[in-house]
């Protein structure tokens, strides 16, 4: 069975990418840092449903824990024939009110992780001559946010790391995309005010925000056969909104 490897999968897009997948017949790793009972009731579910998940505890920002991570997925499961770099945090507010820790764990979580992992997946992916990666960035990072610079930066480099490591990797048989959330119903945007939600709900014009199974559905779309001459591309999940 071939394994896929998502981080940040304990919830929200995370989690419903990893149900996606296997109902395609991967075997999950799912990754977590704090919530494991969140992370153990995802993999619960898809056991029971005759799919194969474990969980997979590390900080994807810190490449010791990455490399890590990777030897522990390839020996309870399999090396990953497929990596999403899901994980992400995020940081509403002012630039200049940011400190250093505020900036430094938004690049790690959002923008250093996905190279950690995918360099690790690189590794295991070039000698077979085969793999895909799938980075999961944002709207801001096509657009920009105000009150959310540093996040905005790294998903733009987040955009810009599938663009080179799809030319970088192509010759060896891998695919690098990027799915491009808008404003998905998720714990991310918790800190939101319904008035707020309501507002990019009316902004959108399919006239509601995205769920996680929305984002969820466009990364299976990169892992399906159908799309085996697809890369380097950035697939918008946002309900046409342009802000």
């Amino acid at each position: 069975m071939k394994t896929a490897l998502i981080t940040g999968a304990s919830r929200g897009i995370g989690a419903a990418t990893a149900i996606e997948l296997s109902s395609l017949g991967y075997a999950v790793a799912i990754n977590y840092l704090s919530r494991e009972d969140r992370a153990k009731e995802v993999a619960e579910n898809i056991n029971k449903s005759g799919g194969c998940a474990g969980i997979f505890k590390a900080d994807v920002s810190k490449p010791g824990e990455v490399s890590r991570l990777f030897e522990e997925v390839c020996e309870r499961l399999s090396p990953p024939e497929i990596l999403v770099n899901n994980a992400g945090i995020s940081y509403i507010g002012l630039l200049q009110d940011m400190t250093d820790e505020d900036i430094s764990a938004q690049m790690g979580v959002n923008l250093a992780a996905a190279i950690y992992c995918s360099r690790e997946a690189a590794r295991l992916m070039i000698p077979k001559k085969s793999g895909l990666i799938v980075n999961i960035a944002s709207m801001w990072g096509e657009v920009g946010a105000s009150c959310e610079a540093v996040y905005s930066a790294c998903k733009a480099g987040v955009i810009g790391l599938t663009k080179a490591l799809a030319k970088e990797l192509g010759p060896s048989g891998i695919r690098v995309n990027c799915v491009s959330p808008g404003v998905i119903k998720t714990d991310m945007n918790g800190e939101l005010s319904a008035e707020a939600l309501e507002e990019l709900a009316e902004e959108t014009p399919l006239l509601r925000l995205g769920n996680a199974s929305d984002v969820a559905k466009a990364v299976a779309f990169f892992a399906r056969a159908d799309s085996s001459f697809i890369t380097g591309q950035v697939l918008p999940v946002n309900g046409g909104i342009t802000v």
